[in-house]
């Protein structure tokens, strides 16, 4: 018999393992582990070897049946795929623990450790510890097939605006650049009057269009094409096209009004300057300040066209400047602009420095001239204006000279110029000798105007040295408060070499 104390307690009780014999402490199976392992596999039936699907172009894996997403090495995302795909293999036993076991970085090897739990004969549990092992199988996914492909699209967005200056597009490229709408296009093309985006989808190119309108004056049409029918499905294979025309008019355009729009705009001058296009055209006008913004909408109903070519600025030397003393607002006048200064100037061609004909005229640019001045501007006195309004116009309310804008030292300002813009990677069906002098006008443009350098990423230059921002007698800069640092990312702060793993 058993001494008394003994049965006082029961975890110093031993008992022998039915199978081999081994004093091992009381269990339900009445089995040592050993013996109790060899007899029950609770991972039998959970597959020991799978496959994952990367691709390598987007560096994305496959979860199926049809989504690809991005998960970097080790992370909980990749975790949680690889877990996926034996899950229905885990709902007869009880996870654990599982984690990833360092392979080599090229071996195209992922293994995860995990710890199962199971209950088995007579309600012992049962842990256990295994490793399974994923094969990284190279397959393209279809974003990428498209992208390859070039041709194959769903839907195009062709941006198109009939000047001969790009200054629009270059403000929207920024736009676009800025709010990230380029990384759903599978290509991008330009050509001489505008830009295609091609699409996988008809609804990532109905938001591009709903972008585009909200941020240029435009207006848009759309046509479809069926490309192939399934009539056992009832499945329809269509290509989409949609048409955005945006407004004819860029900044530093002068345009004529017609007598019932300027009427509505507040009895402003037919002859307007554009200072600006944004989601709205801005006009002021030179000889009162006045200024008025004209949408779309407005536009297509009562259009207009822009009185000169860019090429046809000519350089006037400022001989006499007035400040000007803000007039009386007539009958229904509109707001007037507090930026800008009303001045009477004398000027002179620079053409004609040996002559003593000179002109008067009416400015906006009171706050930059100063005499001796440069500035560019056209000349309506001596020239034959080819327009539906200003042909009926009485030639007393035809001024002789329009300024546009400050004529400084371009080579100088790009010696000084410490800060540069991003670009879209587009197809280019041929370049223009004219591009390099309008992209040069753009930065100029974004120079000098603080409204529109507000929606543009404007970038730190690390190649041209930082100079003082005290200059004031210089052409206008931007800060360096309104730069950002361009970011580079180095293959090492991805992840080590763990990171290349699958390059």
């Amino acid at each position: 018999a058993e001494p008394p104390f003994v049965t006082d307690f029961p975890s110093l009780c031993s008992s022998l393992c039915c199978q081999c014999g081994v004093p091992i402490p009381p269990n339900p199976a009445n089995m040592c582990v050993g013996c109790l392992r060899a007899q029950v596999d609770i991972t039998e039936g959970i597959p020991k070897q799978g496959t994952l699907h990367f691709c390598k172009q987007c560096e994305r894996y496959l979860q199926p049946p049809g989504t690809w997403i991005q998960c970097a090495l080790e992370s909980r995302e990749l975790l949680a795929l690889c877990l996926k795909k034996i899950k229905a293999s885990l709902s007869k036993v009880r996870l654990i623990d599982a984690g990833f076991i360092w392979t080599e970085p090229h071996s195209k090897r992922l293994k995860l450790k995990l710890t199962v739990q199971k209950e088995v004969m007579n309600g012992a549990v049962l842990q256990q510890v295994f490793v399974v092992e994923y094969i990284v199988q190279s397959q393209m996914c279809e974003d990428c097939h498209r992208i390859e492909a070039k041709d194959f699209w769903k839907a195009v967005v062709q941006v198109r605006q009939k000047t001969l200056h790009k200054k629009t597009f270059y403000y929207l490229e920024q736009l676009i650049l800025k709010h990230r709408l380029h990384q759903n296009t599978l290509r991008i093309k330009e050509i001489h009057d505008g830009l295609d985006f091609y699409y996988s989808s008809k609804q990532q190119a109905q938001k591009m269009v709903d972008f585009l309108q909200c941020t240029v004056p435009s207006r848009s049409k759309s046509s479809q094409r069926l490309i192939s029918h399934d009539i056992h499905s009832n499945v329809y294979n269509y290509k989409s096209t949609f048409s955005v025309e945006i407004v004819p008019i860029c900044k530093d355009n002068v345009v004529c009004l017609s007598p019932k729009l300027a009427q509505s705009l507040g009895n402003m001058s037919q002859i307007c300057v554009c200072i600006r296009v944004t989601s709205t055209i801005h006009l002021i006008d030179p000889s009162t300040l006045q200024i008025a913004e004209i949408d779309g909408n407005t536009y297509w109903r009562h259009p207009f066209n822009s009185l000169f070519h860019p090429k046809q600025l000519e350089e006037f030397i400022v001989m006499d400047i007035n400040r000007v003393q803000e007039k009386k607002k007539g009958a229904g006048a509109g707001a007037r602009s507090n930026k800008h200064t009303l001045a009477e100037a004398w000027v002179q061609k620079t053409s004609e420095l040996n002559t003593d004909h000179q002109y008067f005229c009416c400015t906006h640019l009171g706050h930059i001239l100063n005499p001796g001045d440069l500035v560019l501007g056209f000349d309506l006195a001596n020239c034959n204006l080819n327009d539906e309004f200003a042909n009926k116009m009485s030639p007393h309310n035809i001024p002789d000279v329009v300024l546009i804008k400050k004529s400084y030292d371009r080579t100088k300002r790009q010696r000084r110029r410490n800060w540069k813009l991003k670009g879209l990677d587009r197809d280019r069906e041929g370049v223009d000798t004219d591009d390099e002098r309008q992209y040069q006008d753009f930065l100029e443009d974004l120079e000098e105007d603080e409204a529109i350098r507000k929606n543009v990423n404007i970038y730190r230059n690390a190649d041209v040295p930082v100079e003082s921002d005290t200059d004031d007698d210089g052409p206008p800069r931007i800060s360096l408060a309104e730069m950002l640092e361009d970011l580079h990312i180095s293959q090492d702060a991805t992840g080590g070499e763990g990171a290349n793993m699958m390059t």
